[in-house]
Formats: structure tokens, C-alpha cells, sequence
């Protein structure tokens, strides 16, 4: 009996794999491999999240209208220009579903976030990456990537895996090459964690230009990660675009009231920051001293380079199964083109700690 048949290139999706979550044997699990924050969420938003659950019969303010107006004062933004989503990752599908088809090209950097080629092609779009210097999103290939058939250039800024970022000057040279057709979409998922004077989200791009957009998210440092919530600043036309494609109630009211409680808790935002600062360059200090390339990051992870360390055939491979047996979950990055790399995310003082001493019994052949 002949089976349904997908369109055309569909099959040709490799699935986007998250971090591992779970290691068979080990009871004591230290989970640095999806970029969860460190201190987990605020506690008003665990409790709002708790007094959520008598109204679950509930539908959920389809316009998350008290949420958008709450971003938009703690931002400086109109909130009749935000939209949001179930994470980030649905508002960059609806992005490229609104913007590109097949035989478009959708542009963004080699190794930026995964999502961005799997959004491409599931419109039968064209995914494209452009090459970076030194790990860093490089403008002028960008630039050199644009053609008539592009519709959308992704910039992730910070960028995961890499941690490097570009400034609000490259971002807005970047916008003054770009036709006006194409939609900018600058990824600032990890923006909570800088706080660098050329560091820029893209927010002003957004207030002066029609074809700029601004997402963000609540996984990484609210770390609202299983709520799935993120929300987008848009131009009026793009994010009358978005109101349109997504669906009626696409952000559920546990998620909007625990968003609430967790942006107004500005003093553990702020002490979420600092421990990441800390404890980063705590680790990127060790790793390096350990004989390691770790890359300057300016998000809440490293990415290391375990490139000829212990004499294994697949160095990162070798130590990620070692860590893992150890309880230690990381992750790899070979879907990134980056085989010899492993990206951890900062956890609490002890479990950089255990880090650090579990990668160095690691080297030491122990």
C-alpha cells in the first residue's frame, strides 16, 4: 500500500538533537550540556508557576497582552511590536515561514544555531552559511553570501556554540548592505549575560528600519527552559506577519505568568549574572591551564577544544564518554563542524569544580 509522501526535502531534515539528559548507571546527574541557567529560575517564578496549576482549564490571553506590555516597560519597546512564542525557536520558524519559500535562500553564519538551515529547508528554502574568522561571525562574507534569491540572514549575537559576538557597529554595517527585501534577524537569545559597552540586541536596528527583527528568549538566563516561552521585537508589518501565522493560543498561561513573576525579580537576574561571570572565567582559567584552547565566550558556556589532548584518535568524543560516565553531561559539536570541540555550560561553583577536576583526570589518563 503506498504510503503518504512528504514534499521535497523534507527527508532531507536531520532532526535537531538537544543536549543529553540522562546517563544509564549514574545516579547523580551534572547537566551542562544545554545552556540552562545555573541557578535555575527565580523563586517568585516557581511560585507563580505552582499557583498556576488551579486554572488549567483555562485558555490561556491568546495576545499574552500582560506579558508583551511587561517586556516592553522593561525594555523601552512598544509592546504592540512584540510577539511572543513558544520559545524562540517557533518565532524563527514563523519568521522563515513568512518570508521564504522554495528556491529562496536563507543566510546565516557556519556555525550559528541549528535550527536556522532545519527552518530553511522545512519551506524548501536554501540554507546557507557563510564562513567566520577565528569562530566569529565574519560581515563582509555575510555580505558576499547575499544574492537575489536571499529573504532572510540570521545573526545569532552572542552565537551558540561559539560565545563570540559582534558589535552593534558590524551589526548595523551588516543591515546598511542588505536590500531592503531581506529580513535581518539578530538572535540575541543569550543578551542578558553582556554587559560590554559595543555590545548591541539589535533593538535599535529594529526601532529604525522595516526589515530588522530582535528575538529573545526566557531559557537561558530566567531558565525557563520547559515553559517554552520566547517573544520577538518586530516592525508593525513583520509582526502583523507573525500574529497571522502563529497559532490562537500558542503561549500557555502557566508560561505567561511565570515569565511575570521571573522578569520582575530583577535582583536574581542580576545575581544570575554574576555567578555566570565568575565562574566562567573561572573555568575558562583551569581549562586553559589544563593545556586547553577554550575560546573567549560571552555567554553562559565555553566552547573547548580538545584537539590532540591524550592521545585519542577523537579527543572530544573520548573525554565527553569519560565525563559522561563520570555523571558529567556536555555536548558535542560535530553538528556544528566542530569535531573537536565540546561546549559546557556554567553551572554552580561545585559542579565547575567537578568539572575542572574530572576534564584534568581526564588528560591525565586517570
Amino acid at each position: 500500500m503506498a504510503a503518504p509522501v512528504p514534499r521535497p526535502g523534507i527527508l532531507d531534515i536531520a532532526p535537531y538533537v538537544g543536549g543529553e539528559a540522562r546517563a544509564p548507571g549514574v545516579t547523580r546527574l551534572i547537566r551542562l550540556a544545554s545552556n540552562e541557567g545555573a541557578l535555575g529560575p527565580s523563586p517568585k517564578a516557581v511560585a507563580a508557576y505552582a499557583e498556576a496549576s488551579g486554572e488549567l482549564h483555562r485558555y490561556p490571553d491568546g495576545g499574552s497582552t500582560e506579558l508583551r506590555e511587561a517586556i516592553g516597560a522593561l525594555h523601552g519597546i512598544d509592546a504592540e511590536r512584540i510577539v511572543c512564542g513558544a520559545g524562540s525557536d517557533e518565532l524563527l520558524g514563523l519568521l522563515v515561514r513568512g518570508y521564504a519559500g522554495p528556491g529562496d535562500e536563507v543566510l546565516y553564519s557556519r556555525h550559528g544555531f541549528l535550527m536556522y538551515p532545519i527552518a530553511a529547508k522545512s519551506v524548501g528554502a536554501v540554507p546557507v552559511a557563510a564562513p567566520e574568522k577565528d569562530l566569529r561571525t565574519d560581515i563582509d562574507a555575510l555580505l558576499a553570501a547575499v544574492t537575489e534569491r536571499t529573504k532572510i540572514v540570521f545573526v545569532a549575537n552572542p552565537n551558540n556554540p561559539t560565545g563570540s559576538y559582534v558589535t552593534g557597529e558590524e551589526l548595523a554595517r551588516l543591515h546598511a548592505g542588505l536590500p531592503p527585501h531581506v529580513v535581518l534577524v539578530v538572535d540575541a537569545a543569550y543578551a542578558e549575560y553582556i554587559d560590554l559597552p559595543d555590545y548591541a540586541t539589535g533593538k535599535e536596528l529594529v526601532d529604525a528600519h522595516a526589515n530588522v527583527v530582535m528575538t529573545r528568549t526566557f531559557s537561558k538566563i530566567y531558565a525557563l527552559g520547559s515553559v517554552r516561552l520566547g517573544w520577538a521585537y518586530c516592525p508593525p508589518g513583520i509582526a502583523d506577519v507573525l500574529n497571522r501565522l502563529r497559532g490562537p493560543f500558542n503561549v500557555s498561561a502557566a508560561a505567561q505568568i511565570t515569565a511575570l513573576a521571573a522578569l520582575a525579580d530583577h535582583d536574581f537576574v542580576e545575581r544570575s549574572r554574576r555567578h555566570n561571570d565568575v565562574w566562567r572565567a573561572w573555568l575558562a582559567e583551569q581549562l586553559t591551564g589544563l593545556g586547553l584552547k577554550v575560546h573567549p565566550s560571552v555567554g553562559n558556556f565555553l566552547l573547548v577544544s580538545f584537539a590532540g589532548a591524550g592521545g585519542h584518535n577523537d579527543p572530544a568524543e573520548a573525554a565527553r564518554q569519560y565525563l559522561k560516565n563520570r555523571g558529567i553531561l556536555v555536548r558535542q559539536m560535530g553538528a556544528y563542524g566542530l569535531p573537536d570541540c565540546l561546549r559546557i555550560t556554567i553551572g554552580t561553583e561545585e559542579e565547575m569544580r567537578t568539572v575542572a577536576g574530572t576534564v584534568g583526570s581526564f588528560l591525565r589518563g586517570e
